[in-house]
Protein backbone atom coordinates (compact mmCIF):
# COMPACT_ATOMS: atom_id res chain seq x y z
CA UNK A 1 0.00 0.00 0.00
CA UNK A 2 2.82 2.34 0.87
CA UNK A 3 4.55 1.66 -2.45
CA UNK A 4 1.53 2.97 -4.37
CA UNK A 5 1.04 5.89 -2.01
CA UNK A 6 4.49 7.45 -2.02
CA UNK A 7 4.79 8.11 -5.79
CA UNK A 8 1.31 9.66 -5.76
CA UNK A 9 2.27 12.01 -2.94
CA UNK A 10 5.50 12.84 -4.76
CA UNK A 11 3.65 13.73 -7.97
CA UNK A 12 1.18 15.90 -6.08
CA UNK A 13 4.08 17.63 -4.37
CA UNK A 14 5.91 18.27 -7.64
CA UNK A 15 2.85 19.48 -9.55
CA UNK A 16 3.09 23.12 -8.32
CA UNK A 17 6.78 23.17 -9.27
CA UNK A 18 6.02 21.82 -12.75
CA UNK A 19 3.20 24.36 -13.15
CA UNK A 20 5.55 27.22 -12.27
CA UNK A 21 8.22 25.96 -14.69
CA UNK A 22 5.74 25.56 -17.56
CA UNK A 23 4.20 28.98 -16.88
CA UNK A 24 7.50 30.49 -17.97
CA UNK A 25 6.60 29.57 -21.56
CA UNK A 26 3.62 31.96 -21.48
CA UNK A 27 4.53 35.42 -22.70
CA UNK A 28 8.00 34.33 -23.77
CA UNK A 29 9.77 33.05 -26.86
CA UNK A 30 7.81 29.76 -26.75
CA UNK A 31 4.52 31.67 -26.92
CA UNK A 32 4.96 33.53 -30.23
CA UNK A 33 2.50 36.13 -31.48
CA UNK A 34 4.37 37.12 -34.63
CA UNK A 35 5.68 35.35 -37.71
CA UNK A 36 9.35 35.94 -36.88
CA UNK A 37 8.94 34.57 -33.35
CA UNK A 38 6.96 31.59 -34.67
CA UNK A 39 9.75 30.73 -37.13
CA UNK A 40 12.35 31.06 -34.36
CA UNK A 41 10.32 28.74 -32.11
CA UNK A 42 10.10 26.21 -34.92
CA UNK A 43 13.88 26.40 -35.40
CA UNK A 44 14.52 25.86 -31.67
CA UNK A 45 12.22 22.81 -31.58
CA UNK A 46 13.68 21.33 -34.78
CA UNK A 47 17.28 21.73 -33.60
CA UNK A 48 16.43 20.30 -30.18
CA UNK A 49 14.72 17.23 -31.65
CA UNK A 50 17.62 16.56 -34.01
CA UNK A 51 20.08 16.73 -31.13
CA UNK A 52 17.90 14.48 -28.99
CA UNK A 53 18.30 11.79 -31.64
CA UNK A 54 21.82 11.41 -30.26
CA UNK A 55 21.30 12.40 -26.64
CA UNK A 56 18.41 10.05 -25.82
CA UNK A 57 20.02 6.85 -27.22
CA UNK A 58 23.28 7.68 -25.42
CA UNK A 59 21.47 8.11 -22.10
CA UNK A 60 19.45 4.91 -22.61
CA UNK A 61 22.53 2.89 -23.59
CA UNK A 62 24.46 4.21 -20.59
CA UNK A 63 21.94 2.68 -18.20
CA UNK A 64 21.47 -0.39 -20.39
CA UNK A 65 25.20 -1.19 -20.52
CA UNK A 66 25.61 -0.52 -16.81
CA UNK A 67 22.79 -3.00 -16.10
CA UNK A 68 23.90 -5.64 -18.58
CA UNK A 69 27.55 -5.66 -17.55
CA UNK A 70 27.04 -5.34 -13.81
CA UNK A 71 29.25 -7.48 -11.60
CA UNK A 72 26.41 -9.79 -10.58
CA UNK A 73 25.50 -10.70 -14.18
CA UNK A 74 27.48 -13.86 -14.81
CA UNK A 75 25.93 -14.34 -18.29
CA UNK A 76 27.51 -11.19 -19.77
CA UNK A 77 30.14 -11.94 -22.38
CA UNK A 78 33.63 -10.94 -21.26
CA UNK A 79 35.88 -9.95 -24.19
CA UNK A 80 38.93 -8.08 -22.83
CA UNK A 81 40.76 -8.22 -26.19
CA UNK A 82 37.89 -6.76 -28.24
CA UNK A 83 38.98 -3.60 -30.11
CA UNK A 84 36.91 -3.02 -33.25
CA UNK A 85 33.44 -3.42 -34.78
CA UNK A 86 32.49 -2.31 -38.29
CA UNK A 87 28.84 -2.06 -37.27
CA UNK A 88 29.58 0.24 -34.33
CA UNK A 89 31.94 2.35 -36.43
CA UNK A 90 29.22 2.76 -39.07
CA UNK A 91 26.65 3.84 -36.48
CA UNK A 92 28.88 6.33 -34.63
CA UNK A 93 29.92 8.00 -37.91
CA UNK A 94 26.92 7.82 -40.26
CA UNK A 95 24.23 8.93 -37.80
CA UNK A 96 26.11 12.07 -36.60
CA UNK A 97 26.97 12.97 -40.20
CA UNK A 98 23.29 12.77 -41.17
CA UNK A 99 22.22 14.88 -38.15
CA UNK A 100 24.92 17.50 -38.72
CA UNK A 101 24.00 17.68 -42.41
CA UNK A 102 20.33 18.23 -41.56
CA UNK A 103 21.25 20.91 -39.00
CA UNK A 104 23.52 22.60 -41.56
CA UNK A 105 20.73 22.80 -44.16
CA UNK A 106 18.19 24.07 -41.62
CA UNK A 107 20.66 26.61 -40.22
CA UNK A 108 21.64 27.89 -43.66
CA UNK A 109 18.03 28.48 -44.71
CA UNK A 110 16.84 30.01 -41.44
CA UNK A 111 19.92 32.21 -41.07
CA UNK A 112 18.97 34.02 -44.27
CA UNK A 113 15.21 33.89 -43.69
CA UNK A 114 15.46 35.24 -40.13
CA UNK A 115 18.16 37.83 -40.82
CA UNK A 116 17.05 40.80 -38.62
CA UNK A 117 18.15 43.24 -41.35
CA UNK A 118 15.94 41.55 -43.97
CA UNK A 119 12.64 43.40 -44.60
CA UNK A 120 9.56 41.24 -44.13
CA UNK A 121 7.50 40.22 -47.14
CA UNK A 122 4.15 42.02 -46.99
CA UNK A 123 1.76 43.91 -49.23
CA UNK A 124 1.18 46.49 -46.48
CA UNK A 125 3.23 49.62 -45.99
CA UNK A 126 5.58 49.17 -43.02
CA UNK A 127 5.72 51.47 -40.01
CA UNK A 128 9.13 53.05 -39.34
CA UNK A 129 10.25 53.39 -35.73
CA UNK A 130 13.57 54.80 -34.53
CA UNK A 131 14.73 53.45 -31.17
CA UNK A 132 17.14 55.14 -28.74
CA UNK A 133 18.22 53.24 -25.63
CA UNK A 134 18.85 55.46 -22.60
CA UNK A 135 19.66 54.98 -18.93
CA UNK A 136 17.14 53.47 -18.17
CA UNK A 137 14.30 53.88 -20.64
CA UNK A 138 13.46 53.53 -24.31
CA UNK A 139 12.73 56.43 -26.65
CA UNK A 140 10.70 55.62 -29.76
CA UNK A 141 10.48 58.10 -32.64
CA UNK A 142 7.93 57.76 -35.45
CA UNK A 143 9.55 59.96 -38.15
CA UNK A 144 6.66 59.56 -40.61
CA UNK A 145 4.00 60.42 -38.00
CA UNK A 146 5.87 63.24 -36.26
CA UNK A 147 5.45 61.75 -32.78
CA UNK A 148 7.66 60.11 -30.16
CA UNK A 149 7.04 58.03 -27.05
CA UNK A 150 8.88 56.69 -24.03
CA UNK A 151 8.43 53.07 -22.96
CA UNK A 152 5.44 52.46 -25.22
CA UNK A 153 4.98 51.69 -28.91
CA UNK A 154 1.99 50.71 -31.01
CA UNK A 155 1.32 49.36 -34.48
CA UNK A 156 -1.51 47.49 -36.22
CA UNK A 157 -1.33 43.72 -36.37
CA UNK A 158 -0.23 42.16 -39.68
CA UNK A 159 1.73 45.34 -40.52
CA UNK A 160 5.56 45.11 -40.66
CA UNK A 161 7.51 47.36 -38.31
CA UNK A 162 10.98 48.52 -39.37
CA UNK A 163 13.20 49.44 -36.41
CA UNK A 164 16.38 51.52 -36.55
CA UNK A 165 18.15 51.13 -33.22
CA UNK A 166 20.97 52.95 -31.42
CA UNK A 167 21.94 53.92 -27.88
CA UNK A 168 22.71 57.18 -26.09
CA UNK A 169 24.18 55.32 -23.14
CA UNK A 170 25.61 51.91 -22.31
CA UNK A 171 25.05 49.01 -24.67
CA UNK A 172 21.59 47.47 -24.38
CA UNK A 173 19.67 44.81 -26.26
CA UNK A 174 16.25 45.48 -27.76
CA UNK A 175 13.95 42.50 -27.23
CA UNK A 176 10.23 41.76 -27.62
CA UNK A 177 10.20 37.99 -26.90
CA UNK A 178 6.79 37.19 -28.37
CA UNK A 179 7.49 39.01 -31.63
CA UNK A 180 11.08 38.10 -32.44
CA UNK A 181 14.72 37.94 -31.50
CA UNK A 182 16.88 40.49 -29.76
CA UNK A 183 19.40 42.86 -31.31
CA UNK A 184 21.95 45.13 -29.68
CA UNK A 185 21.65 48.89 -29.27
CA UNK A 186 25.10 50.52 -29.22
CA UNK A 187 26.25 54.14 -29.01
CA UNK A 188 27.58 55.45 -32.31
CA UNK A 189 26.22 52.44 -34.20
CA UNK A 190 22.93 51.59 -35.90
CA UNK A 191 21.30 48.18 -35.97
CA UNK A 192 18.07 47.14 -37.66
CA UNK A 193 15.23 44.81 -36.82
CA UNK A 194 12.05 43.87 -38.68
CA UNK A 195 9.07 42.45 -36.77
CA UNK A 196 5.37 41.82 -37.27
CA UNK A 197 2.51 40.88 -34.93
CA UNK A 198 -0.02 38.34 -36.15
CA UNK A 199 -2.34 38.80 -33.19
CA UNK A 200 -3.62 41.90 -31.42
CA UNK A 201 -2.42 42.34 -27.85
CA UNK A 202 0.05 44.03 -25.53
CA UNK A 203 3.48 42.43 -25.50
CA UNK A 204 6.31 43.01 -23.06
CA UNK A 205 9.54 44.51 -24.30
CA UNK A 206 12.81 44.81 -22.43
CA UNK A 207 16.54 45.19 -22.52
CA UNK A 208 18.18 41.77 -22.34
CA UNK A 209 21.66 43.20 -21.71
CA UNK A 210 22.59 44.43 -18.23
CA UNK A 211 23.34 48.16 -18.27
CA UNK A 212 23.46 49.37 -14.69
CA UNK A 213 21.37 50.10 -11.62
CA UNK A 214 18.06 50.78 -13.39
CA UNK A 215 18.26 47.83 -15.76
CA UNK A 216 15.45 45.86 -14.09
CA UNK A 217 12.97 48.68 -14.79
CA UNK A 218 14.00 49.21 -18.41
CA UNK A 219 10.82 47.74 -19.86
CA UNK A 220 8.17 48.87 -22.33
CA UNK A 221 4.82 47.81 -23.80
CA UNK A 222 4.41 46.96 -27.48
CA UNK A 223 0.73 47.33 -28.41
CA UNK A 224 -0.54 45.54 -31.52
CA UNK A 225 -3.94 46.99 -32.36
CA UNK A 226 -6.71 44.97 -33.99
CA UNK A 227 -7.39 47.54 -36.73
CA UNK A 228 -5.56 50.45 -38.39
CA UNK A 229 -8.30 52.72 -37.02
CA UNK A 230 -7.35 51.78 -33.46
CA UNK A 231 -3.73 52.59 -34.25
CA UNK A 232 -4.77 55.97 -35.69
CA UNK A 233 -6.67 56.65 -32.46
CA UNK A 234 -3.51 55.88 -30.47
CA UNK A 235 -1.52 58.28 -32.66
CA UNK A 236 -4.08 61.02 -32.06
CA UNK A 237 -3.88 60.40 -28.30
CA UNK A 238 -0.11 60.83 -28.43
CA UNK A 239 -0.44 64.05 -30.41
CA UNK A 240 -3.08 65.42 -28.05
CA UNK A 241 -1.24 64.67 -24.81
CA UNK A 242 2.38 65.04 -25.87
CA UNK A 243 4.82 67.93 -25.66
CA UNK A 244 7.42 68.99 -28.21
CA UNK A 245 10.59 66.91 -28.28
CA UNK A 246 13.16 69.57 -29.14
CA UNK A 247 16.86 69.50 -28.26
CA UNK A 248 16.27 70.90 -24.75
CA UNK A 249 13.52 68.35 -24.05
CA UNK A 250 15.80 65.58 -25.26
CA UNK A 251 18.66 66.70 -23.01
CA UNK A 252 16.27 66.63 -20.06
CA UNK A 253 14.97 63.22 -21.08
CA UNK A 254 18.39 61.65 -21.53
CA UNK A 255 19.31 62.16 -17.87
CA UNK A 256 19.43 58.81 -16.02
CA UNK A 257 16.16 57.85 -14.35
CA UNK A 258 14.61 54.57 -13.22
CA UNK A 259 11.20 52.87 -13.56
CA UNK A 260 9.88 55.45 -16.00
CA UNK A 261 6.19 55.54 -16.92
CA UNK A 262 5.06 55.90 -20.53
CA UNK A 263 5.39 59.44 -21.89
CA UNK A 264 4.28 61.04 -25.15
CA UNK A 265 5.91 63.69 -27.36
CA UNK A 266 5.05 65.51 -30.58
CA UNK A 267 7.08 67.22 -33.30
CA UNK A 268 10.42 65.56 -32.51
CA UNK A 269 13.45 67.51 -33.66
CA UNK A 270 14.09 66.70 -37.35
CA UNK A 271 16.81 64.05 -37.72
CA UNK A 272 17.07 63.65 -33.96
CA UNK A 273 17.91 59.97 -34.32
CA UNK A 274 20.75 60.75 -36.75
CA UNK A 275 22.11 63.39 -34.37
CA UNK A 276 22.14 60.90 -31.49
CA UNK A 277 23.84 58.38 -33.74
CA UNK A 278 26.52 60.82 -34.93
CA UNK A 279 27.36 62.54 -31.67
CA UNK A 280 29.71 59.71 -30.63
CA UNK A 281 31.49 59.59 -33.99
CA UNK A 282 34.91 61.15 -34.54
CA UNK A 283 34.98 63.96 -37.10
CA UNK A 284 31.22 64.39 -36.92
CA UNK A 285 31.40 68.13 -37.62
CA UNK A 286 33.84 68.09 -40.53
CA UNK A 287 31.56 66.16 -42.87
CA UNK A 288 28.90 68.88 -42.98
CA UNK A 289 28.51 70.42 -46.45
CA UNK A 290 24.88 70.96 -47.42
CA UNK A 291 22.33 72.98 -45.45
CA UNK A 292 20.74 69.77 -44.22
CA UNK A 293 24.10 68.45 -43.05
CA UNK A 294 24.89 71.77 -41.34
CA UNK A 295 21.57 71.58 -39.45
CA UNK A 296 22.37 68.01 -38.44
CA UNK A 297 25.84 69.05 -37.29
CA UNK A 298 24.39 71.90 -35.21
CA UNK A 299 21.87 69.56 -33.57
CA UNK A 300 24.59 66.97 -32.96
CA UNK A 301 26.74 69.61 -31.28
CA UNK A 302 23.80 70.63 -29.09
CA UNK A 303 23.20 67.04 -28.01
CA UNK A 304 26.88 66.66 -27.15
CA UNK A 305 26.25 68.72 -24.03
CA UNK A 306 25.35 65.51 -22.20
CA UNK A 307 27.96 64.59 -19.53
CA UNK A 308 28.73 61.21 -21.14
CA UNK A 309 29.88 62.87 -24.34
CA UNK A 310 31.75 65.74 -22.67
CA UNK A 311 34.00 63.27 -20.89
CA UNK A 312 35.19 61.77 -24.18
Amino acid sequence: MMRNFRPTRLLWGLSPVLAVLLSGCQGGILDPKGQVAADEKSLIITATLLMLLVVIPVIVMTFLFAWKYRASNKDAIYTPKWSHSNKIEAVVWIIPIIIVACLAVVTWKTTHKLDPYRPLDSDKKPINVQVVAMNWKWLFIYPDLNIATVNQIAFPKDVPVNFRITSDAAMNSFFIPQLGGQIYAMAGMETKLHLIANEAGTYKGMSSNYSGAGFSGMKFNAIATETPEQFDAWVQKVRASGKALNADAYLALVKPSENNAAAFYTTPEPRLFDAVLHKYMAGRQSLAATDDELKLAALTKRLCETPAVKEQ
